[in-house]
């Protein structure tokens, strides 16, 4: 493999982990009868519309039929990709209901 082989196959993993973390953030949303847009807005209000967010609601499934994702999985996934803000959100939504 050459240098650009291996740059793409990096930056198409990062692409693709990227993707499942989002995923990953609309299910727990679902899961949670939370609004993933809402939450998102509220966190980068200066952002166009997300379509990785809208593709991976697509893929989303009702909260019946998805495995629990724990709440410190979300946000440490979030955090991993540099989503602070929104890991912020997400975890004022969780103090809610713990309170």
């Amino acid at each position: 493999m050459d240098k650009k082989d291996v740059e793409k196959q990096v930056i198409d993993s990062y692409q693709n982990d990227e993707k499942m973390m989002i995923l990953i953030y609309a299910q727990w949303c679902i899961n949670n009868d939370l609004d993933p847009r809402e939450i998102y807005e509220k966190a980068y209000p200066a952002q166009m519309k997300n379509p990785a967010l809208n593709e991976a609601l697509g893929l989303t499934v009702p909260k019946e039929e998805s495995d629990e994702i724990p709440d410190q999985t979300v946000i440490n996934v979030l955090q991993l990709f540099g989503n602070d803000d929104l890991a912020f959100l997400v975890q004022a939504e969780i103090d809610k209901r713990a309170g």
